[in-house]
């Protein structure tokens, strides 16, 4: 198999990375995900970002704390511009970026669907939504811009 290099990136790859985006938003294959909606967390405002991850948990958190009170879910997903470490996690609540979270402002294309994963222990949801709680006590949302 030949691989196509350019300048830019000697190492391109006719593979793309999948990523991960845990919601609770019902979507199909080819959809995009885009900025500007309403966001799953903190209080739902505009959402400038958003964010997608290489690791399932990480992922699983992200459904399992998205507002709302339909099924959540685990979208296989394609970033289609720039993508950034998600400044919320690292180096502010973790050195460096052990979740491998991100987050852009360009879309994200939907390729597929987890349907297949082991949730959070209903004891770790609520330990994790009590120090969310305390956080936003403090005047820290969990999503910052």
């Amino acid at each position: 198999m030949e691989v196509n290099k350019t300048e830019e990136n000697p190492y391109q790859s006719p593979f793309a990375q999948t990523y991960f985006h845990g919601t609770k938003a019902d979507l199909k294959i080819g959809d995009l995900i885009i900025a500007g909606k309403n966001s799953n967390y903190g209080l739902g405002n505009s959402a400038k970002y958003i964010y997608l991850t290489a690791t399932l948990d990480a992922a699983i958190w992200g459904a399992e704390l998205a507002l709302g009170a339909r099924r959540e879910r685990i979208y296989l997903v394609e970033p289609t511009g720039f993508i950034e470490d998600d400044p919320n996690l690292t180096d502010k609540k973790f050195h460096g970026n052990p979740t491998k979270s991100y987050r852009s402002n360009n879309p994200f294309k939907v390729v597929g669907e987890v349907t297949v994963w082991k949730g959070h222990t209903s004891e770790q949801i609520q330990t994790m939504k009590i120090g969310l709680e305390k956080l936003k006590e403090q005047g820290i949302e969990a999503i910052e811009d």
